[in-house]
């Protein structure tokens, strides 16, 4: 007799993306956060179980601010390492992995 299912990577995409402002890519979830200065994309990858933090420039010309679905039309992203990411931010994605009934240990795994 099988016991319950296994959550797969999709289950976890798909609980990850009713979070506010995340939204499903394939087998990843992206959200977008501004902060303090500093515009950031938060990538989680359910097949590896990864969590990756993007600078994203601010689009020039813009007079107004984007919201957390936007993506910048100009401009590149630029991986950061995780010591350099706002505190605040890590820990907020670290609650919405664990609502999302993710190990939020994976936000803490260096790549």
């Amino acid at each position: 007799m099988a016991g319950a299912p296994n959550p797969t990577m999709h289950d976890s995409i798909a609980a990850l993306v009713r979070q506010e402002g995340w939204r499903a890519e394939g087998d990843a979830a992206r959200v977008h956060y501004d902060g303090g200065g500093d515009r950031f994309a938060v990538e989680f990858y359910a097949g590896p179980g990864l969590v990756l933090y993007w600078t994203v420039p601010e689009t020039p010309g813009s007079t107004s601010p984007s919201s957390a679905d936007d993506t910048p039309e100009a401009g590149t992203a630029a991986p950061v390492p995780r010591r350099t990411v706002p505190d605040p931010l890590r820990r907020r994605i670290r609650e919405d992995l664990a609502a999302a009934d993710v190990d939020a240990s994976v936000e803490r795994r260096e790549i």
